[in-house]
């Protein structure tokens, strides 16, 4: 079984930066994606980043395109977002999670896994 847990969420202040972590565990694939995804009580989870393991393509939404970096530690198994020039719509609980699908992208509904969500909150 995939496990996956998030780590480095936190309290900044706009325009500050923070790095999240998530620890994989289990079997990976390189034809497998790994995805950053975020969700505000009440509304569907959004697709933040992902990156294809085998290629190291990435895929952003356009909300944060420039601003957030999705990158693959593979030697550690770590996943990483790096989040720079937050805004308050940034707060959200944020997720990382593994398809073992051949496609993921930023489509939640491909995503198999899911760690246990580490929170971002961003004051203006």
């Amino acid at each position: 079984q995939v496990q996956l847990v998030e780590s480095g969420g936190g309290s900044v202040q706009a325009g500050g930066s923070l790095r999240l972590s998530c620890a994989v565990s289990g079997y990976i694939s390189s034809n497998n994606w790994l995805g950053w995804f975020r969700q505000v009580p009440g509304k569907e989870r959004e697709g933040v980043a992902s990156i294809y393991r085998g290629s190291g393509s990435t895929f952003y939404a356009d909300s944060v395109q420039g601003r957030f970096t999705i990158s693959q530690d593979n030697a550690k198994n770590t996943l990483y977002l790096q989040m720079n020039s937050l805004k308050p719509e940034d707060s959200a609980m944020y997720y990382c999670a593994f398809t073992s699908s051949f496609w993921g992208g930023l489509e939640a509904a491909r995503y198999d896994y899911w760690g246990q969500g580490t929170q971002v909150t961003v004051s203006s």
